[in-house]
């Protein structure tokens, strides 16, 4: 497979969100805005980026007895790079995304494609996959956060894009907005895959 169709089935193919549907729990816990699906997004995708770079070059070295727990260790170094850059640089994104930073390291989407897909295949492939899969769950985070805090706050990215007469929808302010939101974006996908015949 070409680096292109590797990077491209983590958009639409192979979607992580709204296909596989996996990391689920950051794209409902921190979407309340665009702004922290994107800022979620990108630390996945730096974890992710870096994750496949290492695990890909020590596949051949890293015993298969043992191989999660180093992966999980490897993927921890690199979600620790990410808070701590986060507090020092971006102090108010780091306090919104809260936990939810440090649970990257159980992210079932990078352990998933560390063990499927990084330990079983080359550098370039590792991370072109890396990029497709971060850049497919990034999208799907700021497009759910973007449509709560339209709907919740007539906001995007914090700019009032709303008229005045408009009274937002409260409850896309909330946990079961993001719920509700989310069954609206998997009824979307599933039309565009039947009428582009993915499955």
């Amino acid at each position: 497979m070409s680096m292109a169709k590797e990077f491209s089935k983590g958009i639409i193919k192979d979607q992580p969100v709204l296909r596989l549907l996996l990391g689920l729990c950051p794209a409902l816990g921190v979407t309340g805005t665009a702004t922290n699906g994107f800022g979620m997004g990108m630390a996945a995708t730096f974890v992710l980026l870096c994750a496949s770079i290492v695990i890909s070059l020590l596949r051949s070295v890293i015993p298969k007895s043992v191989r999660v727990p180093c992966f999980i260790v490897i993927i921890a170094t690199f979600v620790t790079i990410v808070d701590m850059t986060m507090n020092a640089f971006l102090p108010e994104l780091h306090d919104a995304l809260g936990i939810f930073i440090p649970l990257i390291v159980v992210n079932c989407l990078i352990l998933g494609r560390a063990e499927a897909f990084f330990s079983r295949n080359p550098l370039h492939t590792s991370i072109a996959d890396a990029l497709g899969m971060g850049a497919g769950f990034a999208l799907a985070l700021t497009i759910l956060g973007a449509i709560r805090e339209i709907l919740g706050a007539g906001t995007i990215f914090g700019v009032v894009i709303t008229p005045e007469a408009f009274e937002p929808f409260g409850v896309f302010a909330t946990p079961p907005g993001a719920f509700i939101g989310l069954g609206f974006m998997l009824a979307g996908m599933n039309y565009i895959s039947k009428k582009l015949k993915l499955d």
